[in-house]
């Protein structure tokens, strides 16, 4: 009998936070590398990284984690290399593409369509009137 009740008591539990640790690296952050670069440079393009450690002075990870509900959604790591402190090399899992990208396809998917989008309104039927009498071969506006 608990079992049957046990989802919808652990749906009235505490509220969780999403949780955003770590450095959010974008595939045109990514992009900016170039071997040769500085780590000055590197740190402008991708920012401070989240590990640092003197054991590896020539490595720096950056790290991401995004937790929705208490449960890890995304995880990801990036690594760049350095030979006599200019960038070597760099790893690490696919990154996503650039914010300004994702904030467009998330908000497409998430506001309804616009249903006046493609109504003129008054004052555009005014001038798609006066553009057909002054070119009768002109198509009208939707």
């Amino acid at each position: 009998m608990l079992e049957t009740y046990l989802p919808i008591i652990t749906q009235l539990g505490v509220y969780r936070l999403d949780i955003n640790q770590g450095n959010f690296l974008s595939q045109d952050m990514v992009d900016r590398l170039k071997v040769g670069q500085t780590r000055q440079q590197v740190r402008q393009a991708l920012g401070t990284p989240l590990v640092m450690t003197v054991f590896r002075e020539n490595r720096w990870d950056y790290v991401y984690q995004f937790s929705r509900r208490g449960r890890v959604q995304d995880q990801r790591l990036f690594t760049v290399y350095f030979t006599d402190d200019v960038l070597a090399r760099w790893e690490g899992d696919e990154m996503p593409q650039s914010a300004q990208e994702l904030n467009r396809l998330a908000a497409q998917r998430s506001l309804p369509e616009d249903p006046f989008g493609q109504d003129a309104g008054i004052v555009g039927k005014i001038i798609d009137w006066f553009r057909r009498i002054g070119d009768p071969s002109a198509p009208p506006t939707p």
